[in-house]
């Protein structure tokens, strides 16, 4: 039943509304037409037979002129029916019946208890009256009576009173649910958005209490992890600002000693610090002030290529359908690009490829380099890891490239996987929304 049940709370709610209100609406049919109408039509049935039957008694105990004028004055006058004497003839055969005859079922039984001689009935045949032949001793008795007095004909209104009635409180209903559900998409949507990392400006709380205190709560969670943010921001620069005077004053230090085997090592020593303080920096701070928009990611990739052979590098890019993408741009471009520096670093060749279907978009960056055993993939994310020993020795970083990408990835709400390389190395696959 989960299975096809439906998954939406719009729809599921339509169902809690309206399943009720046809069960019951089924019940009261069911339990009108198989009661009340069935009554009122052998009610209504025998009060017919029984005038039949009356004039019947007649015909068969009292003399009668010899065109029987009195009998059909009578029957016409007094009882509104129209009756004929036929001469004595066989009853016509019996005609084909709808399943669910009413009239007939219900005037069969009356005049097989009342009158008790053969008969025959057309309720099919004429739209408005019923025919019924009567036969007697010597004669056949024919009479036309209207249907509207064998049955209730006037059922149909309480049903269509019920239905519309119950139609239009649904669509009442429904309006008043679309618009209980709506502070829920948006709570959702704005959600969705701050998750990807993206402006949520024009949320505020409406709907039901319960609504609104969920919608309260992101709002406060929302500031509470921006004011962390920005205080952290505020905290690194400072750090960044005295860590980088420090470096000045090092590299000033080191220019006055002179040329020398010791100086040079510690000056690539500074330097070697100077790139891992960015590099922190860049990790630690993120891009949270940076806003998403639309960028096409063709040219990003083709930029990469241009910078990569700028520095020496074979880097080659493709990228399938529409290229336009909703980012942070800036952001995507760090990511990709310590994507493909890592390859560029272990690898001779590396084939980055892209598209976007389904609304997610995917890169993949593939080397030809060493890879990394599947192992330690996951341990490849972890800050400041060092994965030289299965790449190569003789490159040296901090340890933060993965990392970097793999948290932009999920700030944008998707996520960075590594694979296998069918170029035999590392394949680093970017999932993101669009």
């Amino acid at each position: 039943m989960y299975r096809i049940m439906p998954k939406g709370l719009y729809t599921r709610t339509f169902l809690i509304i309206i399943a009720p209100i046809v069960i019951l609406q089924s019940v009261l049919v069911f339990v009108f037409m198989e009661r009340h109408y069935q009554l009122v039509s052998r009610r209504m049935s025998e009060a017919v037979v029984r005038e039949i039957a009356a004039i019947v008694y007649v015909l068969e105990h009292y003399p009668q002129d010899p065109d029987y004028t009195n009998i059909e004055q009578l029957a016409s006058n007094a009882l509104g029916m129209s009756t004929t004497i036929l001469p004595l003839e066989p009853l016509p055969p019996p005609t084909s019946k709808p399943f669910f005859d009413v009239i007939d079922k219900e005037l069969s039984l009356a005049i097989s208890r009342k009158i008790g001689k053969p008969f025959w009935i057309d309720t099919v045949g004429r739209s408005r009256f019923v025919e019924i032949r009567i036969q007697l001793k010597d004669s056949i008795l024919r009479v036309f009576t209207r249907r509207s007095q064998t049955f209730a004909s006037n059922s149909h209104i309480f049903l269509v009173w019920m239905f519309s009635t119950s139609l239009v409180l649904l669509i009442i209903a429904l309006l008043f649910l679309r618009n209980q559900i709506r502070p829920i998409v948006r709570l959702a949507n704005a959600a969705e958005a701050f998750g990807k990392g993206r402006p949520v400006d024009n949320f505020r709380a409406s709907g039901a209490r319960e609504v609104r205190r969920a919608s309260l709560a992101f709002i406060d969670m929302r500031r509470r992890i921006e004011r962390q943010i920005e205080q952290r921001t505020t905290m690194l620069a400072g750090v960044s600002h005295d860590l980088r005077t420090i470096l000045t004053r090092l590299r000033l230090q080191l220019a006055f000693l002179g040329e020398t085997p010791e100086s040079e090592a510690m000056r690539k020593d500074v330097d070697e610090m100077s790139n891992m303080l960015e590099d922190y920096l860049a990790f630690a701070k993120g891009d949270a002030d940076e806003e998403t928009r639309s960028t096409d990611i063709a040219l990003l990739l083709e930029e990469l290529e241009e910078e990569s052979e700028i520095s020496g590098f074979l880097v080659t890019t493709s990228f399938d359908g529409p290229s336009e993408a909703e980012v942070k741009r800036l952001s995507m471009k760090r990511c990709l690009s310590n994507l493909v520096t890592n390859g560029c670093k272990y690898g001779n060749r590396v084939e980055v490829s892209g598209g976007i279907d389904r609304g997610w978009l995917t890169v993949t960056v593939d080397d030809d380099g060493p890879g990394i055993p599947e192992e330690e993939r996951s341990l490849a994310f972890r800050a400041f890891y060092r994965l030289d020993l299965a790449r190569n020795q003789d490159e040296t970083g901090s340890g933060l490239g993965l990392a970097i990408a793999r948290d932009v990835a999920r700030a944008h709400g998707g996520d960075l996987y590594l694979e296998d390389s069918p170029l035999g190395g590392l394949r680093a696959r970017l999932r993101v929304p669009a």
